[in-house]
């Protein structure tokens, strides 16, 4: 532990999800910047990949993103290439939103990034440390999410 920490504050795991989680989104954040990306665009394309196309508004909610904000988001991902925008035939109002192949190149590209920093970050476990850490983040995320 770093000594420059008062040991109030390390002897809370919230504490210390909250540095580690800090440190991590900060390296993964330099990761994607090398793409010109941002977590957020990482995020939208994982939502297109996983889940298939989008009302433009369900995205948005999906990845918690403000509607206003996803509109930047996916002017950048459509400039690239990596992502379509449409209006619905039914409903004009609507904007459809699917990924496109480059898309999924690019998504494989920056999991290949998250994963080196992953290593990094976790590189003190062994591989079923890492597996327990995971099932346990898994079940306090699934805990507060259903909240």
């Amino acid at each position: 532990m770093d000594p420059r920490t008062p040991p109030t504050l390390s002897e809370l795991t919230t504490y210390l999800l909250s540095k580690t989680g800090k440190e991590a989104r900060s390296r993964l954040a330099a990761r994607l910047a090398e793409e010109g990306l941002r977590l957020w665009h990482m995020a939208v394309l994982a939502a297109l990949a996983d889940f298939g196309p989008h009302a433009q508004r369900d995205l948005a909610l999906r990845v918690a993103v403000d509607a206003s904000d996803i509109v930047k988001v996916l002017d950048d991902l459509a400039e690239a290439g990596y992502a379509e925008r449409a209006r619905d035939t039914v409903d004009r109002r609507r904007v459809n939103v699917a990924i496109t192949p480059e898309g999924r190149t690019a998504l494989n590209r920056l999991r290949l990034k998250a994963a080196v920093v992953q290593d990094v970050i976790l590189a003190p476990l062994d591989g079923d440390e890492r597996d327990q850490l995971h099932a346990l983040l898994s079940r306090v995320y699934d805990g507060i999410a259903g909240a």
